[in-house]
C-alpha cells in the first residue's frame, strides 16, 4: 500500500493524528466509499458521480494519493478516479484495450503504472499511468499459470508480483515499462492460491495470504528474486488468508483471516516475530482486507458483516482499543482498504 506521509509533531513535542482518508471497495452499491478519518472515522464523502458498476475489489491509492483504482467483474472491468482531499472527482476514461476478463484486484505502481489481475487472458494487465490510462503494455512472455487473484509491486516499482491460483502460486517480474523476463520460483514454493501479496518498504521481504491450505501465509526474502522461505510463525491462522499489508516501516506486517480472531498482527524483521495479542474487540466476522495508515499509527481491516471496517490504534506495544464505528455505515461487505493522508 502506498506509504503517504508521517506523524506530525504538535509544538509540545507531542505526537497529533495526520488526518486520513480511508476509501473502501464493497460489494453493494455505491460499491466505493470514503470517508475522512481523524483519530476515528469522521464524515463520509459523497459517492463518485459515476459508480463502479460492481463490486469495487483491491481499490488502491496511487502514491501520491491523487487517483483511485479498483477492480471489479463487470465491464470495464477497471475504473480509476481523481482524488483529492475534497473526495472523489471524475472518473477517468476507461483503457482503449480493457482486461480481458473479470479483474479481482487492482493497483498502482508509485505514480505511473496502473496493473490488475483477473481471471482470463493473461491473467494480469497493466497500463502507463500519467494520470489516466495509456496504451495496455505488453503481456508477460511468461504469463502467471492461473487466474490472477492479486498484483503487488515494490515500492520503486522495478518489480511486480502476481498471485493466482494454480502451481507456483505466484509469479514475479521485474517491471521497466513493461514485464521483464519472470523471476524464478521460490525454491519452496506457497501451499496455495496467493490471494494477495505485499513488499515490505526496503523491497526486502515479501508476504502472502493463502488458501486453501495451512499455514496460511507465508514469507520469503526479495532481492530481485525470492530467497529461502522463513519459518512460519509460531501461532498460525486456522483458515485461508485475503489480506496481507506490511506497516509503514516494516516491522509488523497484518493478515485479513477467515477464521476468528480474523485479524493476525505479527513483529516482522528477518521473519516473524510472536503474534501480537488480539484486539479487545474482534472484528465481527471473516475479515477480506487490511491495511494502516502511512505512518503505520492505525490499522484497518475490512470484514463481511456490518460495520463491514474495523479500525484500531497499532504501535510497538500492540493493538489498541477500537475505534467507533462510522456514523454513515457501508452499504455492504467491505473488500479492501486504502488510506491517503488527507
Amino acid at each position: 500500500m502506498p506509504m503517504l506521509g508521517i506523524m506530525a509533531s504538535s509544538i509540545s513535542g507531542s505526537k497529533s493524528f495526520v488526518p486520513l482518508i480511508v476509501a473502501i471497495g464493497h460489494a453493494v452499491s455505491p460499491f466505493l466509499s470514503a470517508y475522512n478519518f481523524d483519530a476515528g472515522f469522521g464524515t463520509k464523502f459523497a459517492d463518485p458521480a459515476a459508480l463502479p458498476p460492481d463490486t469495487a475489489d483491491g481499490t488502491t491509492f496511487s502514491a501520491n494519493g491523487a487517483s483511485l483504482i479498483n477492480a471489479q467483474g463487470a465491464s470495464p472491468r477497471v475504473t480509476a478516479y481523481a482524488f483529492s482531499s475534497s473526495g472523489f472527482g471524475s472518473q477517468y476514461a476507461d483503457p482503449a484495450t480493457l482486461p480481458a476478463s473479470s479483474a479481482i484486484s487492482a493497483t498502482f505502481g508509485g505514480n505511473t503504472i496502473a496493473a490488475v489481475a483477473n481471471n482470463g487472458g493473461a491473467f494480469v494487465t497493466a497500463y502507463p499511468w500519467s494520470p489516466g490510462f495509456g496504451t495496455k503494455y505488453a503481456d508477460p512472455a511468461t504469463p502467471p499459470t492461473g487466474s490472477g487473484l492479486g498484483v503487488a509491486f515494490t515500492t520503486n516499482s522495478d518489480a511486480v508480483a502476481v498471485g493466482h491460483n494454480t502451481s507456483p502460486f505466484i509469479s514475479t517480474y521485474p517491471f521497466s515499462s513493461g514485464f521483464g523476463t519472470k523471476y524464478a520460483n521460490p525454491a519452496t514454493l506457497p501451499t496455495g492460491a496467493v490471494a494477495y501479496s505485499d513488499f515490505n518498504p526496503a523491497n526486502t521481504a515479501i508476504a502472502m495470504g493463502l488458501n486453501p491450505l495451512s499455514p496460511w501465509l507465508s514469507a520469503y526474502p526479495w532481492s530481485a528474486g525470492f530467497g529461502t522461505k522463513y519459518a512460519d510463525p509460531a501461532t498460525l491462522p486456522s483458515n485461508s488468508t485475503k489480506g496481507v499489508a506490511f506497516n509503514h516501516d516494516g516491522t509488523a506486517v497484518s493478515f485479513a483471516n477467515l477464521d476468528t480472531p480474523y485479524l493476525f498482527i505479527y513483529p516482522f524483521s528477518s521473519g516473524f516475530g510472536t503474534k501480537y495479542a488480539n484486539p479487545a474487540t474482534l472484528p465481527p466476522d471473516f475479515a477480506t482486507g487490511t491495511t494502516f495508515s502511512p505512518a503505520g499509527s492505525t490499522v484497518f481491516i475490512t470484514h463481511a458483516t456490518a460495520p463491514f471496517i474495523s479500525a484500531y490504534p497499532f504501535s510497538v506495544a500492540g493493538i489498541g482499543t477500537k475505534y467507533a464505528d462510522p456514523a454513515s455505515a457501508l452499504a455492504g461487505r467491505g473488500e479492501n482498504p486504502t488510506v491517503r493522508n488527507k
